[in-house]
């Protein structure tokens, strides 16, 4: 009928034209000679309208002579598309007969409303994104020349079939399907029998993912309407016959209500009436029987099940493949890698080998994993690491063997499952930790454990090693495996969105303290010197510097430190000294792990790398009072005595603060830390690193927020207790109050800090490698979004945020490092 329709409008248009008197009319042979094809789209090209629809076309056209020239063409042809949709809608006595919607064209409303055969080709070819293939599924002749709409239809056909083969397709249109859902208003989103979950777009988006999937094979799912294609992917054996005959009753009952409740009042909805009057119209159109209540009973079952059967339908064929199972699925494994490089894995075959892996055998594990398999495989698509996820997988599986606990979890536990997939399929610090620790996959049953323990808790548990081993080595491997426990669970916990940044800096600094002590204590009460206990020799401390001091540490940070002792009663000073430098070795070459790197360093000490590895606490005041430069009284403010004795760190706190708190901070101070910051900025950003880039080092990143908190400090932190602390957002929120800074700088500087703090871990996180520097690579920023909660398709977003957090920071920074 809308065909009909179109036809007629046509034949209207054309009679308009002719007799039109408008400046610039045409003549009716160049009206005769203008070939003009409507093109159906969704569901008028599919055959699928509703009593009330909007009839989706293209238009393509040419000229049927040499002598119209191609401009003169197109404006006729768009005049006769303009008239056509004119007179298929418009207000006359009669209701209109269907409004004509063009926007599915070539760049949508901003695209020419009618374009050549060639226009469109070259459009579809170098141009269109990854949707407009979706779309032109559905797309078929529907009016005018049949003959031009048939060539446009056997051009478009084989650019559509080829489509999943471009770059990220299916992640894009699920970006898309994302998108539609999310635009939904809130107060409708329960209502929404077309867009909402479960609804009639979550069907035919399943339907056309494995037509254009399986359809560049096979000519025998091209199919453009959604009953007749879910029956030729049945036929076909790409899904089960069972889950085809529900997923068609499902796609029908919600097409009739759809219909039923725009019957209505003869106008276009596809929201589920309020009043219970008009549902109960509704429910007794569909079942005589029905009350409005057995109607929004049976609605929910239907959307429950939908969103079930896309796992089920799209997924489980994957394991028959592999299992060779016979209940009318029939996917080759060459079907199946298609479909699984098409979600997105780089290794499809080696993926299938996994699965065949995972699911082989009579055993209690292969059987609960290929009930499991077809939903962890979908959560594994919609991370940014599939195949090292399923890999993963694979291993922690055959790590943990048959255990009951794992197998229970990964079945029954609400969310287990789903942030196991998340962890692994994001983070390849977390999966390299996992299987270390196989049994840390426990903690994704219970949130809670994914959060840090505290330091008194981490005490007793050293304290109880130490009574347990009696050698310092085995002491030391037990503390090592008690560190990279806890790593893991930081790690765990910042990739499911457990931790805040706060948080995890606190977790990873509380972590690290604890090693050090742990590993200090017990050198101290075994180690000897001369035949000397060295408790008898010295008053050994640990002082942590920079972001350790701060209590900010990141994954993969140094632990900044440096050393203090005083010797005990009547022990020369050069015995006291050989005594701490043996600890500090010993404590060096316990805390060397293979397995988690971590780095002790001590270049902020007096004289940096050329200074010695410990010094007496008298030392350091002869030092400090005599040859410090001042950005070593600079670094000073972060100093934060983790280990020693009361009087030790008392008296250490005390000398320091002289420096770091100056009464009098003289202008030329001032003059050489802006020297030495520009030329940290010139000499120590690497050769060649983008200085918009560096996490570190870069334009307005941590190095600028870190200096100006700093210098404020140094300035006036003897007159303002308040802000002397080594924790920089602390400080920054101290000098607010003490109005030492606006509270809009500081929110600027705040949102940089953060960010490029957040991205430092993140960067760890995914790639299990060190680096302050934000990658340029799509794939890798798009992990690290993922990682910071941003949702699918952000990688560019994350790197516009970073450029512009950290572009407001160095216009504040240099506002006021400079004033």
């Amino acid at each position: 009928m809308a065909g009909a329709a179109l036809e007629a409008g046509l034949v209207i248009a054309r009679k308009e034209l002719i007799e039109s008197t408008e400046f610039g009319t045409f003549t009716e042979e160049e009206v005769n000679n203008t070939r003009l094809a409507v093109i159906g789209m969704g569901k008028g090209g599919a055959g699928e309208l509703n009593y009330i629809s909007d009839v989706d076309v293209i238009y393509v056209a040419e000229s049927a002579t040499e002598t119209l020239e191609n401009e003169r063409m197109l404006a006729i042809a768009t005049k006769l598309a303009t008239r056509l949709m004119r007179a298929m809608d418009a207000n006359n006595p009669e209701p209109a007969l269907w409004q004509v919607d063009a926007n599915l064209r070539p760049e949508g409303k901003s695209g020419a409303l009618v374009r050549t055969l060639d226009s469109h080709q070259a459009y579809y070819s170098r141009w269109a994104e990854n949707w407009e293939f979706q779309a032109l599924l559905k797309a078929k002749p529907m009016a005018g020349d049949k003959e031009l709409g048939s060539r446009y239809f056997a051009a478009v056909q084989p650019l559509v079939w080829q489509s999943t083969q471009r770059e990220n397709f299916v992640e894009s249109v699920q970006r898309m399907r994302e998108r539609v859902s999310a635009n939904i208003p809130e107060d409708e989103v329960d209502r929404q029998i077309k867009l909402g979950v479960g609804g009639l777009r979550d069907i035919e988006f399943t339907v056309q993912l494995l037509q254009l999937v399986h359809g560049r094979t096979d000519d025998s799912v091209h199919a453009p309407d959604t009953i007749t294609a879910i029956d030729q992917l049945a036929a076909g054996g790409y899904i089960g016959r069972a889950e085809a005959q529900e997923f068609s009753q499902h796609y029908k009952f919600l097409r009739l209500i759809e219909h039923r409740i725009q019957m209505a009042q003869m106008r276009r909805t596809h929201l589920m009436p309020l009043e219970e009057n008009a549902q109960r119209a509704i429910a007794r159109s569909v079942n005589l029987a029905w009350t409005a209540e057995d109607l929004l009973k049976h609605w929910q079952e239907v959307k429950q099940q939908v969103r079930a059967l896309h796992q089920k339908i799209f997924y489980r064929p994957l394991l028959a493949a592999v299992s060779k199972a016979s209940d009318g699925l029939e996917l080759s494994n060459d079907q199946a890698a298609d479909r699984l490089a098409a979600i997105g894995f780089i290794d499809p075959k080696g993926a299938l080998t996994h699965i065949s892996a995972l699911t082989s055998g009579l055993s209690r594990r292969a059987q609960i994993q290929k009930q499991l398999l077809p939903v962890l495989l979908q959560w594994f698509a919609e991370g940014t690491d599939p195949d090292s996820a399923l890999l993963a997988f694979r291993r922690l599986s055959e790590n943990l063997g048959e255990s009951h606990w794992y197998l229970r979890m990964l079945r029954d536990s609400t969310g287990a499952a789903e942030r196991m997939t998340v962890a692994l399929s994001t983070s390849r610090l977390a999966t390299a930790m996992l299987e270390l620790i196989p049994e840390g996959a426990a903690w994704f049953e219970d949130v809670t454990q994914l959060h840090p323990q505290n330091l008194e808790t981490l005490r007793m548990q050293s304290e109880s090693l130490g009574t347990r081993h009696d050698s310092l080595e085995e002491f030391g491997k037990a503390i090592r495996h008690i560190r990279r426990r806890e790593t893991l669970r930081l790690a765990l916990g910042a990739v499911v969105g457990e931790l805040t940044l706060k948080e995890l800096g606190t977790g990873l600094t509380d972590i690290t303290q604890w090693y050090l002590e742990s590993l200090a204590t017990a050198v101290l009460e075994s180690m000897k010197h001369n035949d000397s206990p060295v408790l008898d020799l010295v008053d050994f401390g640990i002082v942590a510097m920079g972001r350790f001091g701060g209590a900010e540490l990141g994954f993969g940070s140094d632990a900044d430190v440096m050393f203090v002792y005083d010797p005990k009663p009547t022990i020369p000073v050069a015995i006291a000294q050989k005594a701490a430098e043996l600890v500090i070795s010993e404590i060096k070459r316990l805390a060397t792990d293979p397995q988690l790197e971590f780095e002790l360093d001590m270049d902020l000490r007096p004289e940096g790398k050329n200074g010695a590895v410990t010094r007496s606490l008298e030392s350091y005041k002869a030092y400090y009072s005599r040859w410090a430069d001042i950005w070593e009284n600079q670094a000073l403010l972060r100093a934060r005595m983790i280990y020693g004795s009361a009087q030790l760190r008392e008296g250490f706190n005390e000398l320091v603060d002289a420096y770091r708190y100056p009464a009098n901070f003289e202008n030329k101070s001032i003059v050489e830390i802006r020297r030495i910051k520009a030329r940290v900025e010139n000499e120590r950003l690497p050769q060649g690193a983008d200085p918009k880039r560096h996490l570190k080092l870069g334009r307005g990143s941590l190095s600028d927020i870190e200096w100006l908190v700093q210098l404020l400090q140094l300035k006036h932190g003897n007159e303002h207790p308040s802000i002397r602390t080594p924790r920089t957002l602390e400080a920054l929120e101290a000098l607010v109050v003490a109005g030492l800074i606006e509270a809009h700088d500081a929110r600027v500087l705040e949102e940089a800090w953060l960010l490029s703090s957040r991205i430092r871990s993140a960067s760890v996180l995914w790639s299990n490698k060190r680096s302050d520097v934000l990658p340029t690579d799509r794939r890798q920023l798009e992990g690290m979004a993922r990682i910071l909660e941003y949702p699918r398709g952000s990688a560019s977003k994350l790197e516009e945020d970073y450029l512009a957090f950290t572009r407001r920071s160095r216009m504040v920074f240099e506002r006021l490092f400079f004033a």
